[in-house]
């Protein structure tokens, strides 16, 4: 009550309050789900229009949703952990209508005939105005009594609050019973106020045969016992395109390793300059720049095959992604109109895609749209790889570490072996946009950029 008084300000007059339900909107690219990571707030609590109320999984990123209600959390209708369809609502907020005020003296009257022809316990009516309503709130706020279980949480799908509130459980024994496939509001606590243990937890899940499983084996099984790892998020989004990708698209990879001694030069002359002093330049950055510059010969390769309408759409704008390993798997993000950033714009875009999907708080709008992309498996240590197309695209180029090796110089006449840095690139492309010609002569000229710089000026 002290909540709602607070939310809603009266001078003299009430307002007229229901409880809103937010759902989970549609996350883009097709997705249909997402996982409830943390919930910012809780039942009780004032929220403001545009405030950050709870942070989800999809399978592309960490999105952090804001509250289109300003009002006071009446409900969580999902738990940390949880799985929601896109649509399910996952809170209700009490909001009030303040074109609806309704003034003292009548307050009363309008609040028992509302009661009476609507039977929909969602909405409120002034503060107070039925004893039941008082006694719902403030028995929410105190767990010795078992609150009236909300008629919107029971009807959500897979989710169904227990009498006496959510089971008490900390997030690892959540964990392990979602792993196990058991309801916790099922499971018999034997912890202190009513906690599940872990011991509850295994307790309850009794093998076929009707013996329970052994506490003292399960936990010594993690020393040396298999690990299953539930295929969710980032991973199960991945693996799903990659196979989609591999069985779609006939790939074909094409391998050339370049000189990029000069460019190398070039990446450390151009770190010593005054208006590059806070950017950071990798050799990826001009990997990347060589490779945008040689797409204007071949623009073929920022393409996709429309099956449906049998066409090749070939963009005019390049979106490139570059592939970033994270925590969380392997993500795409992609840079808008790259082909029209200049060498310290496109370093910053590449610094700033990195940063944020290493933290998971890449934009959703960064994981759509991409019609290109670069893979750095050089951070690894390694020389190069066969990549596979991200889905919908044309073409991927691997770049591979960066090594100083022995070289051969042809110098006019004579030829002689010096200590170079060497680059080995891979380029897979999909042989019903591009033929082999087209192929090679992007790897080429992307190589050739990366040799001799001042190519890029011609």
């Amino acid at each position: 009550m002290r909540a709602l008084t607070e939310a809603f300000p009266t001078s003299g007059g009430r307002h007229i309050m229901s409880i809103k339900q937010f759902s989970l909107p549609d996350v883009g690219e097709g997705l249909t789900e997402a996982e409830i990571v943390t919930w910012f707030v809780k039942s009780g609590d004032i929220v403001e229009v545009n405030q950050a109320i709870v942070e989800i999984e999809t399978a592309k990123s960490l999105v952090e949703l804001p509250s289109p209600f300003a009002g006071v959390v009446a409900e969580l209708y999902a738990e940390p952990g949880q799985t929601v369809d896109v649509g399910s609502p996952i809170i209700g907020i009490t909001t009030a209508d303040a074109s609806a005020s309704i003034t003292a003296a009548s307050s009363a009257d309008q609040a028992t005939s509302a009661s009476d022809r609507d039977e929909d316990p969602k909405l409120l009516v002034g503060y107070g105005a039925k004893e039941t309503s008082t006694q719902r709130r403030r028995r929410r706020n105190h767990p010795d009594h078992a609150p009236t279980p909300n008629p919107m949480s029971v009807s959500k799908p897979g989710y169904a609050a227990p009498a006496g509130g959510p089971p008490k459980a900390s997030p690892p024994v959540r964990k392990l019973a979602k792993d196990l496939g058991l309801d916790l509001a099922t499971v018999t606590p034997t912890g202190e106020g009513g906690v599940r243990t872990r011991e509850d937890v295994l307790a309850a899940s009794a093998t076929p045969d009707g013996a329970e499983v052994s506490i003292e084996l399960s936990e010594s099984l993690p020393d040396f016992g298999d690990l299953r790892i539930p295929i969710k998020g980032v991973r199960k989004h991945t693996a799903a395109a990659m196979v989609r990708s591999a069985f779609t698209a006939p790939h074909v990879t094409e391998f050339v390793s370049v000189d990029v001694t000069r460019t190398i030069e070039l990446q450390q002359m151009v770190s010593r300059r005054r208006d590059f002093r806070d950017t950071k330049l990798t050799p990826l950055t001009f990997v990347a720049k060589a490779f945008l510059t040689a797409l204007r010969a071949t623009p073929e390769a920022n393409s996709k095959w429309d099956e449906e309408a049998q066409e090749i759409i070939q963009m005019r704008s390049v979106s490139l992604g570059i592939a970033a390993s994270t925590p969380r798997g392997l993500v795409v993000p992609n840079i808008k109109g790259a082909e029209r950033l200049s060498l310290k714009e496109l370093a910053d875009q590449i610094s700033i895609l990195g940063a944020e999907a290493r933290a998971g708080k890449t934009p959703q709008s960064a994981m759509t749209g991409g019609t290109i992309t670069i893979t750095n498996i050089g951070v690894f240590g390694i020389d190069t790889g066969t990549p596979i197309l991200n889905p919908g695209e044309t073409a991927i180029l691997a770049v591979g570490t960066v090594r100083r090796m022995p070289w051969v110089i042809q110098d006019e006449a004579e030829e002689r072996i010096e200590a170079r840095s060497v680059l080995q690139l891979a380029l897979s492309f999909d042989h019903r946009v591009m033929d082999g010609q087209q192929g090679s002569q992007l790897l080429a000229d992307t190589a050739g950029i990366l040799s001799e710089p001042g190519l890029s000026l011609l």
